[in-house]
Formats: C-alpha cells, structure tokens, sequence
C-alpha cells in the first residue's frame, strides 16, 4: 500500500476520518491525499439564484467558505503530526474529480452518511456507494458515530466464493497479518459451498501470512447486514471486511441488500471492495 486518499467534508467527524486514514498511512509507509469535496449550498437551495436573491445567494457563498475554512483548519492540525497532500475537487464535477483521484489510491477513506449533521456539506445522496463501485478500489468507511482510533486487532471477514469477497480479503492483508484475532464469517453450508471452500481461504491466509487464531462463524437465515453488524457487536470486532455488492440500473446506483445495510446501519470501520 503506498497511497491512501481519504474525503472531507466540513463536519468534525472529518478530524476522526483524517486521523486514521493517516495512521494507516503513517504505519503503511503510504503517501497520504486528502481531497476536500462538497456540493456548492446554492446548489441545495436553488431558490437563492433567483432574480433578488442576491443576498441570500451570497450569504449561502459565505457559508461555503467557511465550511472550506474548518475543513482546512482541521486537514493543517493533523499536517503538524506528518506529511500529507490537500486537494479540492471543482463543485461542478465533485465525483468526477474524487473518483479520478481514487483510480490512482490503493486505499480510499470515506465516512458514513450522516443526514443529522448539517455541518458536513451537501454530497449526492450515493456518493459512498458509487465511489466503492465506480472506482473500484479498496474502499475503508469510517461509521459517523463511535471512536476509530485503531483497526485491525479483532477483524470479521465476511466470506463467499465471489470475486467481491476475495478483493476484499486481499485488500484487507495488512490488517489481517496484524491481527489477533481473524473472525470468518459464512453463510450457511447449504447456501454457500460449505466447510470446504472455508478451509480453502483458510489455507490462502495462512500462505499469505496471516498467524492470527481463525474462528469460524455460521450466519443465521435472517437479513445478511443485520447479521454481519450482529456478530460484529458480539465478537468486539474493531473492522468488518466483505465485498460490495451492487450494478447500475438506468444510471441508478442498486446495491445488494447487505452492503446497503451495513453502509446504512454500520458501528464500526468496514473495509469494502467491488
């Protein structure tokens, strides 16, 4: 690993995305790039264009500035402790701009929607989800509430024989060495190729180095996220690994209903890869 971009927006939960994705950059020896990216207010409230609205248009131009203003404020502080690049995408081509600098990050870092902090600036409403798909590369989301200090002691693997599942799995190999624990979790047999394909990643990870204990976890039959999310909880998990499920319909972003969950319903630092 050897470039890490993380997102910010305006809202203090960015101070906790930007620590972390800078530890991991700082213990991956990873050029770290943070790229601040919102949606201009005005584009919110169209309203303010409008003929005699110019006070308001510039009040909401003020709000914007501001906004840049703390995230920059936060990105200098956490610079004291280490190098790190700041970029800014355009607000007309925001996903563009973020997902072009993805393509060249061998780890992105975004944080969970949160739809009560009105200090985080507007985004598309599928702004995580598309970047994870889109773009391609391994995607660490940071939950909105709940500390994120360190990952990697206790990891969760959600395992099953898909292309998504074995991305994740190799993108997560930093930690998964690290570990102390490796928790994998599976569908039940009947669904998803059984003891068998599990002793084979099993095989995989010790070839790949991974020592930690690897304890075997079966999935009840209810919804897939709430289960993962569950066992999560249960087992003290400090970063859930899986693939990301999902295609495009008509230029609308469908994601399966697991990753859909999690991303909605997350507690703890999840690592995803399409």
């Amino acid at each position: 690993m050897k470039s890490v971009l993380v997102h910010l927006d305006a809202s203090p939960r960015s101070a906790v995305r930007l620590a972390l994705a800078h530890r991991v950059a700082q213990q991956q020896g990873a050029r770290l790039t943070a790229m601040y990216a919102v949606l201009p207010s005005l584009l919110a409230v169209p309203w303010a264009s409008a003929e005699g609205m110019s006070s308001a248009a510039s009040a909401l131009f003020e709000f914007d500035r501001l906004q840049r203003d703390r995230a920059r404020a936060l990105f200098d502080r956490e610079a004291g402790s280490g190098p790190m690049q700041w970029l800014e995408a355009n607000f007309e081509g925001l996903r563009f701009a973020f997902l072009q600098a993805a393509l060249f990050a061998d780890l992105v870092v975004l944080g969970q929607g949160d739809s009560s902090d009105d200090q985080t600036g507007a985004l598309p409403p599928d702004f995580v989800p598309s970047v994870i798909t889109d773009s391609g590369r391994p995607t660490l989301v940071v939950p909105c509430v709940g500390p994120a200090e360190q990952i990697g002691s206790q990891v969760l693997l959600a395992w099953k024989p898909t292309r998504e599942a074995a991305r994740a799995a190799s993108a997560a190999l930093p930690w998964l060495r690290q570990a102390a624990a490796v928790h994998v979790a599976r569908q039940p047999a009947a669904q998803e190729g059984g003891h068998a394909d599990i002793a084979a990643l099993e095989s995989w990870l010790r070839l790949q180095g991974v020592t930690a204990p690897l304890r075997r976890h079966v999935l009840g039959s209810g919804e897939v996220g709430e289960a993962l999310l569950s066992l999560a909880a249960d087992t003290a998990a400090d970063l859930l690994v899986m693939g990301c499920y999902g295609h495009s319909r008509a230029r609308e972003l469908v994601l399966g209903g697991a990753s859909r969950t999690v991303l909605q319903s997350m507690t703890l630092p999840v690592l995803m890869a399409h």
